[in-house]
């Protein structure tokens, strides 16, 4: 697409980043002795290492770039021992080191990578490492503070971490992870920036060891307080569900995705080793990894998009330390930075943009870098349905960016086809309106059930009073009259209204259907919408209370019956009001789960109750109806005059 012209770029980084990482650790040619780093038995020596960082003038902020440049030695003979180990070797003397995290074999795993001398998989394993070191450090945390931080930075920064491992340990941690002033390197790859070139192999190597380092000042910690580290439990993914709109991946898909992604311009041709390596460990299982993988390059790609369409090319590279970077939250949002409207919404469509806001933002979703890259998620059980729909979404969103006559071949197999007409159909799952309307759905399955409960047989005069109940039957017609109402008010309804019955009570079902399969536009809400959303989920969520405590209440009845054992006895204006009318509803759902309730079994008060509210409900649209009215006739009178 010439939207993204072919371009001489091969990589992400500015240049005075690059420089930092690819060149100032390579400046001092001094050799450094390992043993004068790390003993025979895989202790490290942490002062060989925390004498090499600088600080300002002032010796209160860390002089991040001559930190770099001292600590290049270092790390270059760290990388050579590594690799002059096998792997039985470093597991012996390393192995033990890594328990304190909550995935240990993984850094066995880094030692392959680094073996390999694969720099894609170099830059996949310091992704694993960080995320992996991140969560530890958090469960260390805890030890003595009450909350973690959520940014690695503010936790590396905490007086609770310095106390178990001193401050001195975390000030190299800082100058490798945790500012956009040191090498930085944890963002720079998540958030795609760095091509597999851009990140050398010893500062995996010494990150390694790091790790380890951290594990024996732990044990040393945790032997003086005698105190016992516990993992917090990993997050399982929420509602995937609902975003689960693509098929499984096939042996087709993945071809296609290997033909498209060698034409596709979304593609800086230095990232292509990470597209590559995803569809590899997609077919090995291993989902996580590939996840990883497509996540930092959507984001790589997407970046590149919203730089052209935007007209801001200086957006596209790492940002010095004083800038923000340009991130998913930027590349999704609304408006840029200096309030004009954002133009890649509207380049990618609401579709394409929706499962983007599903997946990365929405509260209710996945929220799947986040977890990803903060070590939330268990690597080792991540679900193959969430990187089979990045996948094929990727496959789409590549093939929008691949000339007609390339593969016009591919584009014309039905199952590409059909891929490309789902993600062009795709709605928001996560968005808290569909959720609402997920809650209603399900509510009214529950009081469908009420038909089935079983009921004991009434003596006769008992049933006679009941069928004389005036407010029970002033509630039905109520229900009635609010149903066939709403029943105008649904788009293309087929439970239009036949006779002066209203609606029968077979039909409902259908309506309720009809009335939440409604499509709503989702993308931007405005605030005061979601407001009301959150109302109308408090009424739902009220309601199935009060459905789930009927049904309990009349299974132990029922049984206590068989049993023998039951004893006798209108616009602003209109939105204000809106508002109102919704937290009255609110209360009175409230009101209604407690009388329901065993212990309380307050039925007369319920009745009398829902026949208030009955008529508030029916009060409310006679004034709406109103105001629609009025509202109509104003804009007919300003059309003639």
């Amino acid at each position: 697409m010439e939207i993204l012209t072919g371009d001489p770029i091969t990589t992400y980084l500015s240049p005075l980043v690059h420089d930092l990482i690819c060149n100032l650790g390579f400046e001092l040619r001094e050799k450094c002795d390992i043993s004068s780093i790390v003993t025979q038995n895989g202790e490290v020596l942490w002062k060989a290492i925390t004498d090499r960082v600088r600080y300002a003038e002032s010796g209160q902020s860390l002089d991040y770039r001559e930190s770099v440049r001292l600590l290049g030695p270092v790390c270059e003979a760290i990388h050579l021992h590594t690799l002059s180990l096998t792997r039985a070797q470093f597991e012996i003397k390393y192995s033990p080191w890594f328990q304190w995290t909550a995935y240990p074999e993984l850094f066995l795993e880094i030692f392959d990578a680094l073996e390999s001398l694969n720099s894609a998989a170099v830059s996949l394993s310091v992704m694993k490492l960080t995320s992996c070191l991140e969560r530890a450090l958090g469960d260390v945390f805890l030890l003595i503070g009450k909350e973690c931080p959520f940014l690695l930075r503010d936790l590396l920064a905490s007086a609770e971490l310095a106390q178990v491992f001193g401050h001195a340990a975390m000030d190299v941690l800082k100058v490798f992870i945790g500012s956009p002033c040191g090498l930085n390197l944890r963002n720079i790859l998540w958030h795609g920036f760095a091509a597999p070139q851009d990140i050398p192999p010893k500062y995996c190597s010494a990150m390694l060891l790091l790790t380890a380092g951290l594990g024996q000042l732990l044990k040393s910690y945790l032997h003086q307080t005698k105190v016992t580290l516990a993992h917090r439990p990993f997050v399982t993914l929420t509602n995937l569900e609902d975003v689960a709109v693509f098929p499984g991946v096939t042996y087709e898909v993945l071809s296609a995705v290997e033909n498209t992604m060698m034409n596709s311009a979304f593609i800086l041709k230095a990232m292509l080793p990470y597209w590559e390596m995803a569809v590899a460990k997609f077919k090995v299982h291993r989902f996580a990894d590939c996840t990883t993988l497509l996540l930092s390059q959507l984001e790589a790609g997407l970046r590149r998009v919203f730089a052209a369409v935007n007209k801001c090319p200086a957006r596209l590279l790492t940002a010095e330390s004083t800038i923000l970077y340009t991130t998913f939250d930027e590349i999704l949002a609304k408006h840029l930075n200096d309030g004009s409207i954002n133009q890649l919404p509207h380049f990618l469509g609401e579709p394409a943009m929706e499962f983007l806001w599903d997946f990365l933002s929405y509260q209710e979703g996945p929220r799947i870098r986040d977890r990803l890259s903060h070590g939330e998620i268990n690597l080792r059980e991540f679900p193959r349905e969430a990187a089979s729909q990045l996948l094929t979404f990727s496959l789409v969103l590549l093939l929008r960016f691949t000339e007609e006559d390339t593969l016009s071949e591919l584009k014309e197999e039905a199952g590409v086809q059909m891929l490309v007409s789902l993600a062009e159909g795709y709605r928001s799952r996560c968005h808290p309106a569909f959720q609402l309307q997920k809650q209603v759905l399900s509510c009214g399955e529950s009081l469908r059930m009420w038909d089935v409960l079983p009921f004991p047989e009434e003596p006769r005069q008992e049933a006679a009073r009941l069928e004389d109940n005036s407010e029970a039957h002033a509630c039905n017609t109520l229900i009635s009259k609010i149903l066939c109402e709403l029943c105008r008010h649904v788009p293309g309804s087929t439970c239009a209204v036949d006779g002066s019955d209203g609606l029968p009570p077979e039909r409902r079902p259908q309506l309720l259907k009809e009335l939440c399969s409604t499509r709503i536009p989702t993308l931007f809400c405005p605030r005061l919408v979601l407001e009301v959303v959150v109302l109308l989920r408090g009424i739902s969520s009220q309601c199935q209370r009060v459905s789930d405590q009927v049904t309990a209440s009349l299974q132990l009845r029922h049984r206590q019956w068989v049993e023998r054992r039951l004893r006798s006895r209108q616009r602003q204006n209109y939105l204000r009001m809106l508002n109102r009318f919704l937290k009255l509803i609110l209360q009175y759902t409230e009101n209604l789960a407690a009388y329901t309730n065993q212990e309380k079994n307050k039925w007369n008060e319920a009745i009398s109750l829902t026949h208030a509210v009955l008529l508030r409900i029916w009060t409310f649209s006679e004034k709406k109806q109103m105001l629609m009215h009025l509202a109509k006739n104003s804009t007919n009178q300003v059309d003639t005059s």
